[in-house]
């Protein structure tokens, strides 16, 4: 099923009921925006009745279930595969992070694990010697700012980070793009495993929630600033992640049984995205009221 763009519109027209009216009639679409506009996606077999839709209630109805035709309205919202084409970020950096599972052994593979990690590390019997951050810089190792999170311990570890990320990284790609998701992956990851390293020491750490929590930051606070349909999370998906971010920094969650958890990490990864939903959300809004 091919995605065509049905609408292309001016930054400053509020498609916010009209997208309400899809969401109700369970019509597949996305938003995105490109060039200075905000670009409407659905599937080609019903493009012609969209576009005659906003035509008719560019507004939304909230009154009605309006009348595409049947054979229309029960279309699928986008295979996986179709998703996967449209958020090839998101996809490269799950792929990757499976990738690593599976040559470090879900953190079990230290011969691997060490050329990944945020230092670099040699085992001497039961001890483990790390090597200072600068020697490996000074090496030309800086790919080990970001890639500790890649590393996840355990399958458990790795798809509760992969299911958020798909989740929210597809968010952000689709409301600003791919190469805006990865350097913001990238920052993210950058601050969060330094405030880690700041925090705790030499230690072996890893994982995608220090970004997942930077990306969820970055979208409340844009989302506050400048609202769109793709940054509309559920109230209780970011209660939920305050409160277990709380109930880390407590310690319960180590103490059932969870092990150590990277707090300063999570932290750091939430300042920054707020900072840059922030930002985001204030140039959002100034170039609207501009227009």
């Amino acid at each position: 099923m091919s995605i065509v763009a049905v609408l292309r519109l001016p930054l400053a027209v509020d498609l916010s009921g009209f997208v309400q009216l899809l969401q109700r009639m369970h019509v597949p679409h996305r938003v995105s925006e490109e060039a200075g506009e905000q670009v409407l996606w659905v599937p080609d077999a019903i493009s012609e009745d969209v576009r005659s839709l906003y035509e008719r209630y560019p507004a939304g109805d909230p009154e009605h279930q309006l009348d595409i035709p049947a054979a229309h309205a029960n279309i699928q919202r986008p295979g996986f595969v179709e998703q996967l084409r449209h958020s090839p970020v998101t996809a490269l950096i799950l792929l990757l992070s499976m990738i690593v599972g599976a040559v470090t052994l879900l953190g079990e593979n230290l011969d691997t694990m060490h050329w990944l990690t945020f230092l670099e590390f040699r085992v001497v019997g039961e001890y483990i010697h790390f090597t200072p951050l600068a020697d490996s810089l000074a090496a030309g190792q800086w790919w080990r700012l970001v890639t500790p999170m890649l590393i996840h311990f355990g399958i458990l570890h790795l798809a509760m980070n992969g299911m958020w990320y798909w989740e929210l990284g597809r968010r952000i790609e689709s409301r600003q793009g791919s190469i805006n998701l990865l350097g913001l992956t990238l920052l993210f990851s950058l601050v969060s495993n330094y405030a880690q390293y700041y925090y705790g020491g030499p230690t072996l750490f890893g994982g995608l929630s220090g970004v997942l929590y930077g990306l969820l930051g970055h979208c409340w606070i844009y989302q506050l600033l400048s609202p769109n349909p793709a940054y509309r999370l559920p109230r209780g998906v970011l209660v939920m992640m305050l409160v277990w971010l709380l109930l880390c920094m407590s310690g319960l969650i180590s103490m059932i049984g969870f092990g150590e958890i990277a707090n300063a990490a999570h932290v750091g990864g939430l300042l920054v995205g707020c900072l840059t939903g922030l930002l985001g959300g204030l140039y959002s809004r100034r170039r609207l009221s501009v227009q």
